[in-house]
């Protein structure tokens, strides 16, 4: 299925985050009232204006913003959804009814500008499939009789030979016929290391030449290969995300209907309709309205400063209620670079010896094991020496002649069964491995692991006691084998490994119907998983696509940065809720004050104010950094 972009995925005015603003209902209500509330107070206090020339304002104000809202809530009100900002559309009406028409902008100025904040904060869905679709090339580069042209990528057919230039991307699914080099395939398949590609080998779109140009025939149409149903599958993964109940409509489930029951039965009761509407106008949920959307703000900011960016504001919400983290393998547990982890050593030769000669020849190798045992001989002191005759055909390893003694380093399924027999090769065990010959004898067999982060065996141990997430899942599209390694390493007893996209997505959904789940990766694999569970955070700015599928960002690659977050989100979350609660109860002790005859409707919006400031100056505190930002 050939995924469809939004309408405004080419244009690039649309793409802009002040474009879409204006544009937003919400912000352009906000606009209204804020200038309708300045000339308001213009009037009244530097021109000392007629009532009615002073109101026109907030007039005009209230009925082009404030009853569009009030119609919205209306109907939202029908359907049984009892939101926090239900009480607020009543308190507009309110205002109306009792000619205070200052605190009815404000109301509407309240509810259409914290709408426009977290629009704001969120960023569109659709900047996702953009970014998808940005990492494509538009045009390929296809041999054909007169030589080598530029076609447009929708015309590539079957068959066609296409060039692939270093370091782009390739546009389809296809076989290498010229050339030989490597691709970075770790944001489709999940395996850490570039893949050396010679002729017959496969290549999928997406991935990422090295230096060498390759040529390609297209065995898969441009809308039926790896990345464009990687494409579709994101573009499901969006439209299928269920609605996450916010904190504040969680808790104006208890107080709108108890806040209406209460201005009903008094009115009911004295009769007085004033009383009614007092009670209404101290009830306005701001705590709800302001105070929650201040500390998110103000825990957005906190993250920013710490290099982690939340996208979407509800992440900060419901991470603390997520009971089951799964998280990717590669560069997220894993430093997603291989690392030589073991020398079995042959008779007659010594661990020093064989990482000089190894390293000698593998100084001219651009074979990404190359660059690992070179660093495990920096790391050991060994400098490599001169080599000589260096040659890596294809598909025979790499050969040189150092300190008078030639040397080979190959891999174990390129050796003859007599060379097998010959050497008594140790059994193979997970991972990659190569085998070092030295004066045509076997030397060592080089194993290799993509290592996990130091900090990763304790930061797995943490998640249940510190942040109860109950159930640590490991998902990898990398070999069992591999996948197994890591979680006997860090200490998952769960795993599932050899995971497509498609699979990654499905039992992602299949946990989050159980309990709600944070799923943590940096790979494009890994971008419709996270778009499916609860919160998905990205590691890293290694796919942009994974940030911007990603609710949360972490800009270091780091997973003290997740450990952050939790505690962040978790101290936020305390905060509005202090903030929430506290902030109703004082209302709910000024409602009855109101009830009793005792507050009129200005002094009651008056108070409301006040118990405003108290709350909202509480969740300031969101903003400032807590004494423990971390376990590790």
């Amino acid at each position: 299925m050939k995924p469809v972009l939004p309408p405004s995925a080419g244009r690039s005015d649309a793409r802009r985050p002040a474009f879409r603003l204006l544009r937003h209902r919400n912000g352009l209500v906000a606009t209204l009232t804020l200038i309708a509330i300045a000339l308001h107070l213009a009037l009244r206090f530097g021109f000392r204006s007629q009532t009615s020339l002073y109101d026109a304002p907030l007039l005009l104000a209230l009925g082009a913003g404030g009853l569009p809202l009030v119609y919205e809530l209306g109907k939202k009100a029908l359907r049984r959804e009892l939101g926090s900002d239900l009480l607020a559309g009543l308190s507009i009406v309110a205002s109306l009814f009792l000619g205070e028409y200052l605190a009815g902008a404000i109301i509407v100025l309240m509810l259409s500008g914290g709408e426009l904040l977290e629009s704001f904060a969120a960023g569109e869905a659709s900047s996702v499939l953009r970014a998808l679709a940005r990492r494509m090339p538009s045009t390929v580069h296809r041999k054909g009789p007169s030589g080598l042209e530029e076609a447009p990528l929708s015309t590539v057919r079957i068959g066609d030979r296409l060039v692939v230039f270093p370091h782009e991307t390739c546009p389809v699914d296809g076989i290498v016929i010229e050339g030989q080099g490597e691709m970075d395939e770790a944001y489709l398949t999940g395996e850490p290391f570039r893949i050396r590609k010679t002729s017959g080998a496969a290549v999928l779109s997406g991935a990422v030449n090295g230096e060498s140009a390759l040529t390609v025939r297209a065995t898969r149409l441009a809308e039926d290969s790896r990345y464009a149903k990687i494409m579709a599958v994101m573009a499901r993964a969006e439209q299928e995300r269920p609605r996450l109940r916010r904190l504040a409509d969680t808790l104006a489930v208890y107080y709108t209907p108890a806040a209406v029951a209460l201005a009903g039965a008094t009115w009911l009761f004295t009769g007085q309709p004033v009383r009614f509407l007092a009670v209404l106008v101290i009830a306005t949920p701001c705590p709800l309205i302001l105070a929650i959307p201040v500390a998110i703000i103000g825990a957005i900011s906190l993250c920013a400063r710490r290099s982690i960016i939340v996208k979407a504001p509800a992440a900060l919400e419901q991470v603390t209620q997520c009971r089951t983290a799964l998280f990717d393998k590669t560069g997220t547990l894993t430093y997603g670079e291989p690392r030589l982890t073991d020398l079995a050593i042959g008779e007659g030769f010594c661990r020093r010896e064989v990482l000089e000669a190894a390293a000698g020849v593998e100084r001219y190798s651009k074979h990404p094991l190359a660059r690992a045992i070179l660093a495990a001989a920096r790391e050991e002191g060994v400098a490599p020496p001169e080599a000589s005759e260096v040659s890596e055909p294809p598909g025979q390893g790499l050969t040189g002649v150092v300190a008078g003694r030639r040397v080979r380093i190959i891999g174990r399924s390129r050796l003859t069964a007599a060379e097998i027999e010959e050497a008594e090769l140790p059994p193979s065990s997970g991972g990659l491995e190569c085998i070092v010959w030295i004066g045509g004898r076997y030397a060592a067999a080089c194993r290799f692991r993509d290592t996990p982060r130091r900090e990763s065996r304790s930061f797995v141990a943490h998640l249940g006691p510190k942040h109860q997430l109950h159930r640590t899942i490991l998902v990898s599209g990398d070999r069992e084998s591999e996948v197994r390694y890591l979680a006997e390493e860090v200490g998952i007893r769960e795993l599932h490994a050899g995971q497509t996209p498609e699979e990654k997505l499905a039992l992602v959904r299949k946990e989050t119907t159980r309990a709600k789940t944070l799923y943590v990766g940096d790979g494009i694999n890994d971008a419709p998983a996270m778009m499916a569970a609860t919160v998905g955070m990205a590691i890293g700015q290694h796919a942009d696509v994974t940030a911007e599928a990603a609710d949360v960002v972490s800009l270091e690659n780091s997973l003290r940065k997740v450990d952050e977050f939790l505690h962040i989100s978790r101290r936020m979350r305390r905060i509005a809720l202090q903030s929430a609660i506290g902030g109703m109860l004082l209302s709910l002790g000024g409602m009855l004050v109101a009830a009793g005859g005792r507050l009129t409707p200005v002094e009651g919006a008056i108070a409301q104010e006040l118990i405003d400031i108290l709350a909202i100056g509480n969740a300031l505190r969101a903003a400032l950094p807590p004494r423990i930002l971390h376990d590790l």
